[in-house]
């Protein structure tokens, strides 16, 4: 029978026949056909939280479970609760290690690093927008949380990509070291998420660039040849 989502591990559940770090999984090329390998430790969690992106993908928050998962990581239900006792606990351990943190490219110019990372942002964040909307959607009933929440639960405290940024160009004399708002600092980047949940998929080019020159740019005080 099906187990309901988050339901704890029930006396009995069978172990696995390896030690508790240890699953069994059928050995794959020329070396290993028809023998079996042992997974453990960080190469076991790999393969497990793989698994757990696939069916996330394919079955949103309410087919992840601790079966499905279990089943496309070839491994048992008790090797995923011992390192992750909620189901939360797991989705966020999946989330961490697939939407990378994506750095703050260094061009030389306030324009050119925005410009720079704005685009990578759409070309590594366009295909998971659906995802974060759809896919998430009984996560945020579940929990009770929204996306900010989701964000800090992801991401360690430290300086936004804005703030960064800025700094930079403060450093640079692009710009006067003046107390701004977060709203200012972030405003590129919260543009950014909202287009593309909106749209679903990547956004033209010239939108990135309106993005930085219509909007932001004039809005810190830099036009025309201070632009970069």
């Amino acid at each position: 029978m099906p187990e309901k989502a988050g339901e704890p591990e029930k006396p009995g559940e069978p172990e696995e026949a390896a030690e508790p770090e240890e699953t069994v999984a059928a050995g794959k090329g020329p070396a290993g056909k028809g023998r079996a390998t042992r997974r453990r430790g960080a190469e076991l969690e790999s393969a497990i939280l793989d698994a757990a992106w696939e069916v996330l993908l394919a079955h949103g928050y309410g087919g992840f479970t601790y079966e499905a998962i279990a089943a496309r990581a070839g491994t048992s239900r008790p090797v995923l609760y011992r390192r992750w006792a909620k189901r939360e606990d797991m989705l966020l351990a999946t989330l961490v290690r697939h939407l990378r943190r994506i750095e703050i490219p260094d061009t030389g110019s306030l324009r050119g690093d925005v410009l720079a990372f704005l685009r990578e942002v759409n070309e590594d964040r366009a295909a998971t927008a659906a995802l974060m909307l759809v896919q998430l959607a009984d996560y945020f009933r579940d929990t009770g949380t929204n996306f900010l929440q989701l964000r800090a639960a992801l991401s360690p405290p430290a300086p936004g990509p804005g703030e960064v940024l800025v700094a930079r160009a403060v450093a640079r004399g692009e710009l006067p070291d003046v107390p701004r708002p977060a709203r200012v600092l972030d405003l590129p980047l919260e543009l950014m998420r909202h287009d593309l949940l909106m749209e679903l998929g990547a956004l033209p080019d010239e939108r990135i660039v309106e993005i930085v020159d219509v909007v932001w740019l004039p809005l810190l005080g830099v036009t025309g040849e201070r632009a970069g």
